[in-house]
């Protein structure tokens, strides 16, 4: 039988630990940078669709109205920490309706990232920090 000494596995879980604690922060922060994006996009999503549904009915509101309603949803709901962060865009086209043409709501959104802004720079990727979201909602005029 050999003798093992404990004095020579001292601080071998620390070790391990110390190794593979970047790997657990990049998974966890990774998975809650993408809960963000998806929210975020899920968010344009919903304010593209609330500004046409506003936008198509019988003397429906004006273009400007209608990016209006798209932006205060955004403000309401877009989850940033950075008050810096630009306002979306919202395009309505085709502008003025009438039956059956349809009104589409694009609403844009630079998103820049959050908890790992420069992680694409690590991996050799650009000097990009963020990613372009889009929601877009077509419905015909009522």
């Amino acid at each position: 039988m050999i003798k093992r000494s404990l004095k020579n596995e001292r601080g071998g879980a620390a070790v391990e630990f110390a190794i593979l604690l970047p790997l657990l922060l990049l998974l966890i922060f990774g998975g809650i940078e993408y809960g963000l994006v998806m929210f975020n996009k899920q968010v344009l999503t919903n304010a593209s669709r609330e500004a046409v549904r506003a936008g198509i009915v019988q003397d429906g509101p004006s273009d400007d109205e209608i990016r209006a309603i798209a932006l205060a949803y955004c403000a309401d709901y877009l989850v940033t920490f950075n008050a810096s962060d630009p306002a979306p865009t919202v395009n309505v086209t085709p502008g003025p309706l009438i039956f059956p043409q349809e009104l589409t709501v694009t609403v844009d959104y630079d998103y820049e990232f959050l908890l790992l802004p420069n992680l694409s720079q690590f991996f050799g990727g650009g000097t990009s920090s963020g990613i372009s979201l889009q929601g877009r909602t077509i419905m015909r005029h009522e």
